[in-house]
């Protein structure tokens, strides 16, 4: 079977995939942080570049929140650290939520992963879609203020539930991707250009005799689709049927 690709490509178009984006990576100098919030209202803030890294147990709610403004695409990447010793497979999640706290979707990374019990870590990562400018008011586009993220997990066994882990999480942005860098580039068009055809632009004029031709009776009769001609059809049937009632009816004379 030939790929999306190939085909677009026998069609005289490519559609050219955006720029795969690196993982992020720390800024120089920037203050680590090793704390986190237990809810939205108490999402410990970091900036994007500031290293994250707590100790926490199985089961928490972790929260931070960062800046995002108009044209940056953030990537968030985590990766939590357990025991030895788990009883069974768990499955974790992170959720990114604006200002509103809609769940903002994402367009990379391994948003929630499940391990068995013998993995010692597991990496989630959520790549969310460009910041617009502005949106409307039904939409959920990302719009410039501050978003949280939700670190937790879903699914896990229950003796497993308190256990410590270590938590290692990273903000990273992207300033400028391009107008068309959520869904790449059209290097063609997918449907080539058509020519169009002739523009009239008068009105043909119209032959006042041709209808003369096409009727042989001259116009003189009615159209047989015409309302009058049923009506009058319509009269003589029941005339005709009032005759013959009638004459069944009438009783006949004695002499």
């Amino acid at each position: 079977m030939r790929s999306l690709a190939a085909l677009l490509t026998a069609g005289g178009a490519a559609l050219l995939p955006a720029p795969a984006a690196a993982a992020p990576t720390p800024s120089p100098g920037a203050t680590p942080v090793n704390r986190a919030g237990t809810s939205f209202l108490s999402a410990t803030p970091i900036t994007a570049g500031q290293p994250v890294r707590v100790d926490a147990s199985i089961g928490d709610h972790l929260y931070w929140s960062f800046p995002a403004t108009a044209g940056q695409v953030q990537e968030i990447s985590a990766t939590v650290t357990f025991p030895k010793g788990r009883s069974g497979a768990s499955t974790w999640t992170v959720d990114v939520f604006d200002g509103l706290r809609r769940r903002q979707a994402c367009t990379a990374g391994a948003q929630t992963p499940t391990v068995d019990a013998a993995a010692t870590s597991v990496a989630l990562g959520c790549t969310l879609r460009e910041v617009r400018q502005w949106a409307e008011p039904w939409s959920a586009d990302p719009l410039p203020g501050s978003y949280v993220v939700r670190l937790s997990v879903i699914d896990l066994p229950e003796p497993d539930l308190g256990a410590p882990i270590d938590v290692d999480l990273l903000v990273g942005t992207i300033a400028d991707r391009g107008a068309s860098a959520d869904d790449g580039e059209l290097a063609a068009p997918l449907v080539p250009n058509t020519e169009a055809g002739t523009v009239l632009n008068a009105v043909p004029p119209v032959d006042p005799d041709a209808d003369d031709e096409s009727d042989p009776l001259g116009g003189w009769l009615p159209d047989l689709g015409s309302r009058w001609v049923w009506t009058g059809i319509g009269g003589v049937l029941a005339a005709v049927a009032g005759v013959v009632g009638f004459a069944v009816t009438r009783r006949p004379r004695r002499r």
